[in-house]
């Protein structure tokens, strides 16, 4: 029997499948749970679906929900210190009354133009 697979439309339909067909997307999420005996462990539910309690998947006991703040990755100090920036701008902005000087910038010789003969 051959597969095919078909990519999902614009409204969460197959793409050559009437919506009729009763087929839906399912958004998964990770809910975390903790049981008392083997520790904290992780399920992927659909969403809006995790129970309060869960089976432990090792002892099989049962096992609460845990709630958390989500994942989300850490960003570099450089990307911080710019948001906190932008977010104190918008309370207090800065004032500045003229524009600033122009800054000279020295230029560096490059090292291989030093051995070049002068005019």
């Amino acid at each position: 029997m051959r597969c095919r697979v078909r990519h999902l439309g614009a409204h969460g339909t197959h793409a050559g499948w009437p919506a009729s067909t009763g087929i839906r997307r399912l958004r998964m999420a990770t809910y975390e749970y903790l049981c008392s005996r083997c520790g904290p462990f992780e399920v992927k539910l659909a969403i809006g679906t995790a129970p309060a309690v869960h089976g432990c998947p090792v002892c099989t006991g049962a096992a609460k929900r845990v709630y958390s703040s989500p994942g989300f990755p850490r960003t570099s100090p450089a990307v911080a210190a710019l948001h906190a920036r932008e977010d104190r701008s918008r309370e207090v902005p800065e004032v500045v009354s003229e524009v600033p000087p122009r800054r000279r910038v020295r230029q560096q010789a490059h090292p291989p133009d030093s051995r070049l003969p002068r005019p």
